[in-house]
């Protein structure tokens, strides 16, 4: 049963002589083509539109998977290793946007009671 496996693997190798082709990986910022040796493997950009569509229509169509999209892990995506300073801006100021967006819908929900309250 050996020889024949030695036998097959030999004739395979012998009949790809053709070698086998890079795989090209695509920046998820810039979306230039990168070599898999100068990718940086990290999650995704979640945008604060993104994120509030998601929950809104998650909580309309499904609402006990909300908790697993929320807190799933993501795939990681490839970056070219030099738009990391760009990449870590762009996280910056999404998670800046989703702070201060959370902080008025606050305002919005506390205001009105405590108007209420010290009326």
């Amino acid at each position: 049963m050996a020889i024949d496996i030695a036998e097959a693997h030999a004739t395979n190798s012998s009949t790809s002589q053709a070698a086998p082709a890079p795989e090209q990986l695509v920046c998820a910022l810039t979306g230039r083509s990168i070599t898999p040796a100068e990718a940086y493997w990290a999650p995704p950009i979640v945008t604060a539109r993104e994120l509030v569509a998601t929950i809104c229509t998650t909580v309309v169509r499904a609402p006990g998977n909300l908790g697993h999209i929320l807190f799933a892990e993501q795939p990681d995506v490839p970056y070219a290793q030099d738009v990391r300073d760009q990449l870590a801006a762009r996280r910056s100021a999404e998670q800046l946007k989703l702070l201060v967006g959370l902080l008025l819908l606050a305002a919005l929900i506390a205001v009105p009671i405590l108007m209420l309250a010290l009326r």
